[in-house]
């Protein structure tokens, strides 16, 4: 299990105010043993992909941009490619134009693509197949295999001919791969084309142009060793014959054509066949569901995991990651991090995307996170929102599409209508911001401000990433008190309250008041235990309950309202320690139990503390069956039966309505002997001794009494109960009951509803002059499609740390929040559906973070760091839910 706060760095793990793009540094050791250079040498290295040309054009149809392409007209050497395959690549006069998708093309028309395009149709692909009622399409035949495989080429450029030259060799390749080489590029059925849509051959063209006019005139280019990734073809497998094909769909063909050749050396013979048909978006099988690769823990690092895997199943990032984002990076913005961030971000998702499901080690996205971020450097642990909210942040300023910001001055509102203020703000915003975090994370609410004296209104319209929603006890705090009495008739008994946060020791008061059922000619008096004795008395109405902290142990004491010129009396317990074995030390008074207090009108002498002393305890008394079977020696045990109530004699069995403190001589010799009373902090003999006058001044209003208990009144009163005090809040006790179940709705308007700003937060108003403590009113007024809740489960004050295991019940396919926004746009939807949660169990000490994920059509899946297993929908809502994910949707 992770620590989840046991950063050193904890003073601004949650703070405003510090600054998360702080300028590069040198690497730590951690940063170094994280960072592998290999890692970017392969993030940098651009893969190509050959793939059938209508394959990769169907998933083209829900891209709206048109594509440009180079297509190349392809000659073989089909007779002699026993050893080796020469491709003669020439290109189209008719190509480098924009291709629309719908145009026919022929069944002997391959891509080439980058990895991303490859990916992005992959998944297209993936969906549909996911979406397909039939079965038959989620899995693969026996004997059938449709696999990714490597090709290394030869690639060089013929000036004479200017066309490209790309040799396939056997001896560079497997066995198995240079047979598939040969049937794919076979030219002599049919015309063989491929569209170049990555821009590598072009780009090697020209430089190659460029170098043979420098050095080489009139001479062929030099050859360079690639590796061409080849997908989309099936292998049928017998004892007889192995058939290559396009992957395979009986509707809506485009026809078939069979070619059979014969192939003879030492390494390679045997009889294949080609079958070209059409292709589908349910045609592509056997890699296996996409996008359920799990992320590897590279030491408290589940808070980035979670957060990472709910955005890389955000679709539309996913979709734009996969394409050609990187035009968008802005290398000017000097709040951006010159695209790193982004660029490592989409490295990650197109692991996380591609065949395999094999975990993912996130190093470099760490190391660069780390670069411009110190406070997710090594292996501390982080709140997993504020990570995600430093992630879009960066994303943002490396993606927004505007280099240069221009000034725009708010004007102020004057009596307009909302909506044109509104809009007008809202293009203000994206005339300095324009990026796909815009497009798809952010909305907009309307902030308004009104001043209590002067009564004046601010409106403005501000944007929004996320909405933090306090849940309903976040701005409530459980206490737990034992409340003494002082009548000698209670027993002390535990009172659990409910308090503001922000509250004073007066509303604890109260509502403790109200708890216990205070009588009016009564008062409480409230202290801290610690170490058996009185620590502090919170006797000030106006300090803050945010003082005490969950481990402290507080009680209350009832006291009778008398004048406070009478002397208020703290007695502390005290027995006798007699240490045991081989070189004990000599016996010595130990404090006990919870410190009793009184208030004592005319005190004078000792015989009034003895008396006020003994009426507290009695509450305490054993009963007497109990205390009788505990005496020995059968005089004792007779005086007990036959005169239990012996005039003059003060002992824990007879009724303490007869003793006073004018009981008698008698009383004397009992008391001095079970209990002793000593004033702290005299000098010289400070014991108080029955009928003597006690060593105070008319001044004194505290008086520290030691009382020293003898074995034999150990035993005859209940100390146990006398010493047992419950802390403050035990998390451990509370999270075992069941909280009421709290709708997300309730916790939405709780943040849109009124309230005044804060002493620490207050507004300066333009009317008055000055700051003023205003009423805020937030409103929502317009939607992202993405909308990111966060549950507002964590608490941070100078004085404790919290976390809230309440239980929300949170929509997943019908969140409609057409009740909840201000300003209605008919055109879109006000409904969303949950597609992702990032979870947090545990508590403040430590925990663990895990994402929930909707992989489509209700198939919902666990993160787990690197571990990924299917979870049913019953799982989602849970007291772990932490940030709700959703995407908007038609309403129903």
């Amino acid at each position: 299990m992770d620590d989840l706060f046991s950063s050193e760095d904890d003073d601004h793990l949650f703070d405003l105010d510090y600054n998360p793009y702080a300028r590069k540094r040198p690497l730590s050791r951690l940063d170094r043993d994280d960072y592998d250079e290999t890692d970017e040498e392969e993030a940098n290295r651009q893969k190509l992909y050959l793939v059938p040309y209508r394959w990769w054009k169907e998933a083209q149809r829900s891209v709206a941009d048109e594509i440009v392409g180079i297509l190349y007209n392809v000659l073989s050497n089909y007779d002699n490619a026993d050893s080796e395959i020469v491709l003669d690549l020439r290109k189209e006069e008719s190509s480098g134009t924009r291709v629309k998708m719908g145009e026919g093309v022929s069944s002997r028309e391959y891509a080439l693509v980058k990895e991303a395009l490859w990916l992005r149709t992959l998944k297209w692909h993936n969906d549909s197949k996911m979406s397909e009622e039939d079965e038959r399409y989620h899995c693969v035949g026996e004997g059938q295999s449709q696999e990714v495989f490597p090709l290394q080429i030869r690639l060089s450029f013929s000036p004479g001919t200017n066309s490209l030259l790309v040799t396939i060799s056997l001896k560079d390749n497997a066995v198995d791969f240079y047979r598939r080489a040969c049937i794919i590029f076979n030219s002599q059925s049919e015309l063989l084309q491929i569209w170049d849509f990555s821009g590598q051959t072009s780009q090697f063209v020209m430089n190659e142009i460029i170098n043979l006019s420098k050095f080489s005139p009139g001479k062929q280019g030099k050859e360079v060793l690639l590796e061409l990734h080849v997908h989309g073809f099936f292998v049928f497998t017998n004892k007889t014959d192995e058939r290559l094909a396009e992957p395979m769909k009986t509707e809506n063909s485009f026809g078939k054509s069979r070619v059979r050749m014969n192939m003879n050396s030492d390494n390679l013979s045997s009889q294949l066949m080609l079958t070209s048909t059409s292709l589908s978006g349910s045609g592509y099988r056997g890699i296996g569901v996409l996008g359920l690769a799990g992320l590897k823990n590279l030491g408290n690092t589940c808070f980035m995991n979670s957060a990472v895997q709910c955005l890389v199943h955000t679709p539309q990032l996913v979709d734009y990651c996969l394409g050609d984002y990187e035009k968008d990076i802005n290398h000017e913005n000097p709040l951006g991090m010159n695209g790193e961030l982004s660029l490592a971000f989409g490295e990650l998702l197109r692991k996380l995307w591609a065949p395999g499901a094999m975990p993912v080690a996130p190093r470099m996205f760490k190391f660069k996170l780390a670069k411009f971020a110190p406070q997710f450097d090594g292996y501390n642990q982080h709140d997993s929102q504020e990570f995600l909210a430093f992630l879009l942040d960066g994303l943002h300023e490396d993606l927004n599409r505007v280099k240069c910001k221009p000034y725009i001055e708010a004007k102020d509102a004057e009596g307009r209508p909302d909506e044109e203020v509104a809009d007008e703000h809202w293009l203000n915003h994206l005339a300095r911001n324009a990026t796909i975090i815009v497009d798809i994370f952010q909305g907009q609410y309307r902030s308004t401000l009104v001043c209590p004296v002067c009564k004046k209104v601010s409106v403005t319209f501000d944007p929004f990433m996320y909405l933090t929603l306090p849940l309903p006890s976040t701005t409530m705090r459980t206490m737990t008190l034992t409340v003494f009495s002082t009548d000698g008739i209670m027993l002390p008994m535990p009172f659990t309250i409910t308090v503001p946060k922000g509250g004073r020791l007066k509303d604890l008061i109260d509502s403790l008041s109200l708890a216990c059922s205070l009588k009016d000619d009564e008062t409480l008096l409230v202290a801290e235990i610690y170490k058996n004795q009185i620590f502090r008395l919170l006797d000030g109405p106006s300090d803050s309950v945010a003082l005490i902290r969950d481990d402290d142990k507080l009680v209350a004491y009832r006291l009778p309202k008398v004048s406070e010129t009478c002397p208020l009396v703290v007695f502390s317990h005290q027995q006798l320690e007699r240490p045991y074995g081989f070189g004990a030390m000599a016996p010595n008074w130990k404090l006990f139990g919870v410190p009793l207090i009184a208030r004592i009108e005319n005190l004078s002498s000792g015989s009034e503390i003895h008396y006020q002393f003994l009426k507290l305890l009695r509450p305490f008394l054993m009963p007497v069956e109990d205390v009788v079977n505990d005496y020995d020696g059968d005089e004792t045990r007779n005086t007990v039966n036959e005169n239990s109530k012996v005039e003059g004699i003060v002992s824990p069995l007879v009724s303490y309505s007869d003793a006073g403190p004018d009981s008698g001589e008698e009383n004397d010799v009992h008391l001095n002997a079970d209990f002793k009373f000593y004033l702290v902090d005299k000098p010289g003999s400070s014991e108080i001794k029955m009928n003597d006058p006690v060593p105070i001044s008319s001044l004194t209003k505290n008086l520290d009494v030691t009382v020293h208990w003898s074995d034999k009144m150990i035993e005859k009163y209940d100390t146990c109960l006398l010493s047992s005090l419950p802390e403050v809040f035990k998390p451990q006790l509370f999270a075992k009951m069941h909280e009421e179940s709290i709708s997300l709705y309730k916790c939405l308007e709780g943040f849109l509803q009124e309230e005044p700003l804060g002493p620490d937060d207050m507004w300066y108003c333009p009317r008055c002059k000055k700051h003023q403590q205003a009423i805020k009113k937030l409103d929502l007024w317009r939607l992202p499609e993405i909308l990111v809740i966060h549950l507002k489960r964590f608490s941070y004050s100078r004085f404790f740390k919290n976390k809230l295991e309440t239980y929300v019940d949170f929509p997943i396919h019908d969140l409609n929040l057409s009740n909840y926004i201000s300003h209605i746009d008919n055109q879109l939807s006000n409904c969303y559906q949950l597609y992702a949660v990032t979870n947090h169990y545990g508590g403040m000490g430590g925990g663990h973070y895990t994402a929930f994920i909707d992989h489509g059509h209700g198939r919902w899946y666990e993160f787990d760091d690197d571990r990924v297993f299917p979870i049913s929908e019953d799982r989602i809502k849970s007291s772990a839910a932490y940030v709700l994910f959703y995407r908007r949707v038609r309403e129903m």
